[in-house]
């Protein structure tokens, strides 16, 4: 006597592999990623004075900060460009990209608990954490136009139009895949060894100053400017601020080494993270 046979959605096992989750099955969890969103969003506001109005203090003191320092003290040129809105085009930036990649890079250590309670997709909670780095970029990005706006109405700055504004999303997206990448590498690396957290903290600041935050690209001297040119990010950071503001360098060279470092270490972090993360449950 036959007995038909069950077929199933998906099936939870104990076996891993390299890409062990298909984009519908992802897609079912689509409301838990909602609730982690809106979790982590709230969760960093809660039992504060400013509440979400941190999202814009930050920035906001962190550009007094770096006029006063860099543009002020040291007498970093910042080209054309008003020095707040120059500095304020690389903080924003700069802070998605590093929110992005630390928030990602203790997803096992700061989810243990969760992981050994309930089975879903590991890769749903970095996913989460960038969108919700996403989502204080967008009220940042407003900060930052309202800057450029206050400069374009109060002052001779004016932003020239050019086609390289049709670049502005793609520069952003990169910037999130990279940095989702980078923290899906290290988030295997931090569960095994708990250290490496500390110089994650620390190689995210010093990475700081080999990427066009604090000054353009021309200003480099040329005996370092191979070390600037090697880090992906930096015809990220010059293609950002030459399609808003119509100033920055980088060649279609430099934007296809970016490009493809990105997608390399993307698609080696990711099949690293789905590989190795059930296998760490028992080690955080």
């Amino acid at each position: 006597m036959s007995q038909d046979k069950v077929v199933w959605d998906w099936e939870i096992n104990g076996k891993t592999s390299f890409w062990s989750h298909s984009l519908p099955e992802l897609w079912s969890y689509r409301h838990l990623m909602a609730g982690l969103v809106r979790r982590y969003f709230l969760l960093n506001y809660q039992q504060t004075v400013l509440g979400p109005l941190w999202i814009l203090f930050q920035p906001i003191m962190t550009l007094f900060t770096y006029v006063l320092v860099f543009n002020k003290i040291v007498g970093i040129p910042t080209g054309s460009l008003p020095p707040v809105v120059f500095y304020a085009s690389g903080i924003v930036l700069w802070n998605f990209f590093s929110e992005s990649f630390t928030g990602t890079a203790a997803t096992f250590k700061d989810n243990a608990q969760l992981f050994s309670k309930v089975y879903f997709p590991r890769v749903i909670v970095p996913i989460s954490v960038i969108s919700t780095h996403a989502l204080r970029l967008l009220i940042q990005l407003l900060l930052l136009f309202l800057v450029i706006g206050y400069y374009s109405v109060f002052s001779d700055f004016s932003i020239p139009f050019n086609i390289w504004i049709l670049a502005f999303p793609f520069t952003i997206l990169l910037i999130g895949v990279f940095g989702l990448a980078l923290g899906l590498f290290f988030s295997v690396i931090t569960a095994k060894y708990r250290d490496v957290t500390n110089l994650v903290t620390l190689g995210v600041r010093l990475f700081m100053f080999i990427t066009p935050v604090i000054y353009p690209l021309t200003t480099v001297p040329e005996n370092l400017l191979w070390l600037v040119q090697l880090n992906p990010l930096t015809p990220l950071f010059e293609l950002f601020r030459l399609s808003l503001l119509g100033e920055g360098f980088v060649t279609p060279y430099q934007l296809l080494y970016s490009v493809s470092i990105t997608a390399l270490v993307f698609v080696g972090a990711t099949l690293l993270f789905n590989k190795q993360g059930d296998k760490l449950i028992d080690v955080v």
